[in-house]
């Protein structure tokens, strides 16, 4: 069955978010068959949703300097082939391919706006306060402007591993962060505050789906959770263990490098 916007805007009203800011994560494949694709699912987005931002994330701008600051989880020295393959920053770029095609359709919308972070992009429409609040130092910061303004993270046929959201509540519950770095047209940029890896956030699944508003559309669930209550959930979890939305993979250098942070004390 192919989804038509009318379709798309009727699962949208049902959750009753119409005056709330969003946080889109989405999978275009996810949903089956939409007619007018990627651009028609931005359009049902933007004429439900008092504001909407996604993650544009640019990871092709990213380099890897010979030294650094210690406990980075980053092989230092090791990046003459992603060195030579680096993009300089502009915003004009796309968003990387892991993003997804939402993604870069609204970041192409003609009245979506940019966010400066060389890596750590955000697109939005009407999300103006959103956007300006982001810096070098405090790339996560739009996500907690939106929480500020009683926003909700809209995920779309994804689960709670590509909800960059909870990274904020890692960075509000005190979690070890690290530093990047990027090209720019004005050289190469220091980036702190780069999040962990979020491969372990499906654990927050049944503490986060308690508050979710749910609908279904095509092949895809829609589930939208308050980002409040988001945070309280995850800084909850990492209260009563440290070691919590770690992902278990034993090769994974930022989950070990924050194990061996709480080791050390």
């Amino acid at each position: 069955m192919t989804i038509r916007l009318q379709d798309l805007l009727v699962g949208f009203h049902s959750l009753e978010l119409s005056d709330k800011p969003v946080i889109v994560h989405a999978s275009l494949s996810a949903f089956g068959e939409i007619q007018g694709g990627a651009e028609t699912l931005v359009s049902a987005l933007l004429a439900v949703f008092d504001s909407v931002v996604m993650p544009v994330f640019t990871y092709k701008t990213m380099i890897i300097p010979p030294v650094g600051p210690e406990n980075n989880a980053i092989p230092y020295g090791s990046g003459a082939d992603q060195n030579r393959m680096a993009e300089f920053f502009d915003l004009k770029m796309p968003a990387d391919p892991l993003m997804g095609a939402i993604a870069e359709a609204l970041r192409k919308h003609p009245r979506a706006r940019r966010s400066t972070h060389p890596i750590l992009s955000f697109a939005g429409v009407n999300a103006r306060a959103a956007l300006v609040a982001q810096s070098l130092s405090d790339p996560l910061a739009p996500i907690g402007t939106l929480a500020k303004q009683d926003g909700w993270v809209l995920l779309l046929g994804v689960n709670q591993t590509i909800n960059t959201s909870i990274h904020y509540a890692e960075k509000l519950a005190g979690r070890k962060q690290f530093t990047r770095w990027a090209l720019t047209p004005e050289g190469v940029r220091q980036c702190a505050g780069f999040p962990g890896c979020s491969a372990g956030f499906q654990s927050i699944a049944p503490e986060a789906e308690r508050c979710a508003r749910r609908v279904r559309l095509g092949n895809a669930t829609v589930q939208a959770v308050p980002l409040k209550m988001l945070f309280k959930a995850a800084m909850a979890l990492i209260r009563n263990d440290p070691l919590a939305l770690l992902c278990q993979q034993a090769d994974c250098p930022r989950c070990n490098e924050i194990r061996m942070h709480y080791a050390a004390g």
